[in-house]
């Protein structure tokens, strides 16, 4: 697949744009703990790193308020992954997150104040080596624009922060263009894209739960991504931040742009079903998706159909109340009980990994 030429531009350690891999971003979605709050720090770097070992390249928070000072800096200081400061409104608090050592701020420049203001900022960063992402959602569009034709509107604008920017000698920009519509969102993507060579951050605003989230971002950014278009996706959904992960990558996977890490394969059960297959895969999935090797895991829910079904995964499990099954090419192998079968399988998907 032919990606879109873009620049290439450095969020910390993570380069974006068409010479680097697609990075997969999430945002944490709590406030951040107090600076006195031991175990909550100890948490939050613990999910961080759960968000890491899943795909996740570069981690996004709120920075609201001066009072994160001191926990965002050490949260720069020990994230495993780049970290980047959601500012709005006050131009103050996107210098204070630069001083913290964010590697990337995330602001929309029409919401920062005067011109002047937007170009500290941006001075800023220069001097930091840090990022700025430029993002615009339909909302909050300049009140002039807003009864228009968002997708228009947001490019239009876009266009003209980046002529400031650049006038200001500063091009490590990443774009993003957000509704919540989805055709708005396409068309914005798709359009800009032809005019301008920075990266692009893919996402669609206000997604919803998973099933609304994943079927809209993948309406948009499947389509996107299969026509070259994308650097850096984030998919937005109301529920745990491993749902975004596994559901970036899916959708990268999906549309040939993944090759790395497990593919699941599972059936959806039904009345013949003794092995619970649906709660198993539930209590699995998380860690499957920490494991990088490309490897097809199949989670069957009977020996009727399962094993031919699966006859073409690197392993699968299929059962028959606390018997539980394992093949290999669909072949069998071995016959645990349910109780040890997580055990077994990761213990033989982890020899797998190594001989890949």
């Amino acid at each position: 697949m032919n990606r879109r030429i873009t620049k290439d531009i450095h969020v910390g350690t993570v380069g974006l744009g068409s010479n680097h891999p697609i990075a997969i971003q999430t945002m944490w979605s709590e406030p951040m703990p107090s600076k006195t709050d031991a175990q909550g720090f100890e948490r939050l770097l613990t999910a961080l790193r759960t968000y890491a070992t899943m795909g996740c390249s570069i981690i996004r928070f709120s920075y609201p308020t001066s009072d994160d000072k001191e926990i965002f800096t050490r949260i720069c200081a020990e994230s495993p992954m780049p970290v980047v400061a959601d500012i709005h409104f006050d131009w103050k608090l996107a210098m204070e997150a630069l001083e913290c050592g964010a590697n990337k701020i995330r602001i929309n420049p029409g919401n920062i104040g005067a011109k002047w203001k937007v170009e500290e900022v941006v001075r800023a960063a220069a001097d930091r080596g840090a990022a700025i992402r430029i993002g615009l959602n339909g909302g909050s569009l300049p009140l002039k624009l807003r009864d228009g034709d968002h997708a228009v509107g947001m490019v239009d604008t876009a266009l003209e922060y980046l002529q400031w920017f650049e006038s200001w000698n500063f091009t490590n920009t990443v774009i993003s263009l957000k509704d919540t519509d989805v055709e708005v969102t396409y068309r914005a993507y798709r359009a800009i894209a032809s005019l301008m060579d920075y990266p692009l951050h893919l996402g669609v605003t206000e997604a919803g739960g998973v099933i609304s989230a994943v079927a809209r971002s993948t309406w948009v950014l499947g389509r996107l991504l299969a026509d070259g278009i994308g650097d850096t996706m984030r998919i937005s959904i109301t529920d745990d931040r491993e749902h975004e992960i596994a559901a970036a990558r899916e959708i990268m996977r999906t549309v040939g742009l993944e090759t790395n890490g497990i593919r699941v394969v599972s059936c959806p059960r039904c009345g013949r079903a003794s092995f619970d297959s649906q709660a198993f895969l539930k209590r699995i999935q998380h860690r499957l998706m920490q494991i990088d090797a490309p490897l097809t895991v199949a989670i069957m829910g009977c020996q009727v159909n399962g094993p031919g079904e699966a006859a073409h995964a690197d392993i699968a499990i299929t059962g028959i109340g606390n018997r539980v099954y394992l093949y290999e090419k669909g072949i069998l192998v071995r016959e645990v009980t349910a109780d040890s079968a997580e055990d077994v399988l990761f213990a033989r998907l982890e020899e797998l990994s190594h001989a890949q």
